[in-house]
């Protein structure tokens, strides 16, 4: 299995067996494109066409085109266990906040408010510990809502999870996701020196940001947020050997020019972006649809424009679906699986209820448990693990399958009411992603 497909001026050819990127040239590229492998003997002379050939053969026999697939029995996750290493924690079922295209129900997840009580949060801790197996490295993401509303349980519950992880002889990768209202030098300076990465929320340009996205008293958040949001990320880079942060933000239906938006954030002085497609039901006015991906399709190739004239000019970005491990990228478990929802990654509620993700938050259906259970068994694990590529009939023929390892359960269970059937939308727009992140890192070594 190959994918062919033209970015800027370079012919791209993927081996997805191997993983193998060809930049290669038009003959290259129209032979491969035809099944019977003949070609417009108009267009190249006999010598050219040999010579493509000949490059064809010795890529086939490097083993770099067209190879074998792993075997599904092989690389199946249903052969793996359950050992939980990452956890999202809800420190705040609650927020400041009131974006319109909030999955949380505005910080709520569809009960009542409520903030994260510290003893529940460091039963949290002891249950991540103890179920992570031999897991040495260990991750726990704040969460909300907006976790700063409860700033002074969270720093409690980091202390305790630096002291309680020696025992253990692990260590706990902490991250956090804030809209920044409430930042202030004291949380930037607890934040920049216990948080290995930290997500920001804004979603552009302030007429963009203040249509969704707005405060309790309805005003739009754009004043109240981007300096605080600028600051933070200089404070960042200053004080952190490895400053990892990103500005994260949503478009929708309202912003396809969402380019304009990357743009705005660059030029706030942010380095590192991620601009995430509204997932929804399809029936807001501000819902993405199939018609749009043409449009979107286009805008994608305008931000590669983006990123590559930046780097022309020495001031580059890093856009977060743009970033692809062309050289080893990771093992073949984890492409077939993705982000471990309900196996090796949970949620936990104010409530301390478990969940197999912060999406899934608040769906009884998908309860797993309580952190203050005497015992944890898992009783999704089982149905979460066979939510793969290898089982997923939209993904097994899919060139991207091992990219995007088969999608968000999430959205799939939102949009099609099976774990099992990849939403399309997020298929399409991944596929086109990675185009964009391969053609570019090709774009790299080529010139």
């Amino acid at each position: 299995m190959i994918h062919l497909y033209r970015f800027k001026d370079l012919n791209i050819v993927l081996d997805i067996g191997s993983g193998a990127v060809h930049a290669v040239s038009d003959a290259v590229f129209d032979i491969l494109s035809c099944r019977n492998n003949q070609v417009d003997e108009k267009k190249y002379s006999p010598e050219i066409v040999r010579e493509a050939k000949k490059e064809i053969e010795e890529l086939f026999a490097a083993g770099m085109l067209d190879s074998p697939d792993t075997p599904a029995d092989e690389a199946s996750p249903e052969r793996r266990g359950a050992v939980i290493k990452a956890m999202c924690l809800h420190a705040a079922h609650d927020c400041n906040m009131r974006c319109e295209y909030c999955f949380a129900d505005t910080g709520g997840f569809r009960g009542k408010r409520a903030l994260l009580p510290l003893e529940t949060g460091k039963r949290a801790i002891d249950f991540l510990l103890k179920e992570s197996g031999n897991r040495i490295n260990l991750e726990v993401d704040f969460f909300g809502g907006e976790p700063l509303m409860n700033y002074g349980v969270i720093k409690e519950i980091v202390l305790y999870g630096r002291e309680q992880e020696k025992g253990y002889g692990k260590n706990i990768r902490f991250t956090l996701t804030t809209n920044g209202l409430l930042l202030d030098d004291e949380k930037t300076e607890f934040i920049n020196e216990y948080m290995d990465n930290v997500i920001l929320s804004i979603d552009g340009r302030p007429e963009v940001n203040d249509r969704m996205r707005k405060t309790v008293s309805g005003e739009g958040a754009y004043d109240h947020i981007a300096g605080k949001l600028v600051r933070f990320a200089e404070a960042r880079k200053r004080n952190r050997a490895n400053p990892l942060y990103y500005v994260r933000g949503t478009y929708t239906a309202f912003n396809k020019d969402f380019s304009k938006d990357v743009l705005h954030l660059a030029n706030l002085g942010f380095k590192n972006i991620s601009l995430e497609p509204a997932v929804t039901s399809g029936e807001e006015p501000w819902a993405l649809t199939e018609a749009d991906l043409p449009e979107l399709f286009a805008e994608y190739d305008r931000l590669t424009d983006l990123v590559l004239d930046r780097e022309e000019k020495g001031d580059p970005i890093s856009f977060f679906h743009f970033k692809v491990d062309l050289d080893q990228g990771p093992c073949v478990f984890k492409r077939a699986s993705g982000c471990g929802a309900g196996t090796e990654y949970i949620a936990v509620t104010p409530e301390g209820d478990i969940y197999p993700c912060h999406q899934f938050a608040g769906d009884t259906d998908y309860r797993l448990g309580n952190v203050y259970d005497e015992r944890f068994e898992n009783r999704l694990a089982d149905v979460f693990r066979r939510a793969h590529i290898y089982s997923k009939e939209d993904c097994r023929s899919c060139w991207a399958k091992y990219y995007c390892s088969g999608g968000c359960h999430a959205a799939a269970l939102q949009t099609n009411g099976d774990l099992m059937k990849p939403r399309r939308l997020s298929c399409e727009l991944e596929k086109k992603r990675l185009e964009c992140a391969i053609g570019l890192a090709a774009k790299r070594v080529n010139y």
